[in-house]
């Protein structure tokens, strides 16, 4: 039922799906995330790589998408040095009893700084409000439900050449980080265009675009203080409220041409 024109009545709606997705990696679970159940395999390997669990596409063998009556499990084979490292965390963290970020017990174990960029592109105005324009028909989710947030991936010119969209933002970035991951294994095409968020810049949002090796991250909405510190660490141009004729940069806004 939905109240309009001051009067109830029946309607259909399609709404967007929360599914547990649990992340096995060499057969024991690491995490369980509450995401949207597509672009899996995609997802699996961005996570991953914005997580540091590997350090390039080839540390993830295989990924094995199985449905359980209460949600999906994707098995993850990963290199036997990465799992290693892997099971050493996971020890470290559970022996920790501070209440910070991730079981961390300061903010200098839960904020990892990534590497400083190498790549300092210069974007045009012109080529960031283009992606943002042609962003939004491509969000096929969005129009339907309303209720998912996307990540796109735009050439230095201002063409999309890939979307993902999820319920969460984090995934939505991961799921087009593997995307490209994916991409580059396949034609060797690097990664010299930006990445547009339709969620705010968090600190995660701004980590994981550094550590895909990607130097401009557009955002919609406000970033947060600790996002544009990090930004400026890294090397990464970060604009926030990007919208139609508008934008606000908060770190190496130089980098921006205005043409």
């Amino acid at each position: 039922m939905q109240w309009q024109d001051e009067k109830l009545q029946i309607a259909s709606d399609c709404l967007a799906e929360e599914t547990p997705i649990a992340l096995v990696y060499n057969g024991v679970s690491h995490a369980v995330m509450l995401a949207t159940a597509q672009d899996l395999e995609d997802f699996a390997l961005g996570f991953s790589l914005s997580e540091g669990i590997i350090d390039q596409a080839s540390e993830l063998y295989d990924v094995d998408v199985q449905v359980r009556n209460n949600g999906i499990e994707l098995h993850c084979e990963i290199a036997s040095e990465r799992f290693v490292q892997l099971k050493e965390k996971r020890r470290t963290l559970a022996g920790k009893t501070g209440c910070g970020l991730c079981g961390s017990e300061s903010l200098g174990q839960a904020v990892h700084y990534p590497s400083r960029l190498q790549s300092q592109s210069l974007f045009t105005a012109t080529s960031i409000q283009r992606a943002l324009k042609a962003m939004q028909a491509m969000q096929v989710l969005q129009q339907l439900t309303g209720a998912t947030h996307a990540s796109a991936y735009a050439l230095a010119d201002g063409t999309i050449s890939i979307v993902r969209e999820d319920v969460g933002r984090h995934n939505a970035l991961d799921k087009l980080v593997g995307a490209l991951e994916r991409n580059y294994v396949k034609t060797g095409q690097t990664h010299d265009g930006f990445i547009i968020t339709t969620s705010r810049a968090s600190f995660e949002m701004v980590q994981k675009t550094a550590r895909a090796g990607i130097s401009l991250l557009v955002a919609v909405s406000a970033p947060t203080g600790l996002a544009v510190r990090v930004a400026k660490e890294c090397g990464l141009t970060l604009l926030g409220f990007a919208r139609e004729g508008r934008y606000v940069a908060y770190s190496y806004g130089e980098r921006i041409l205005n043409q």
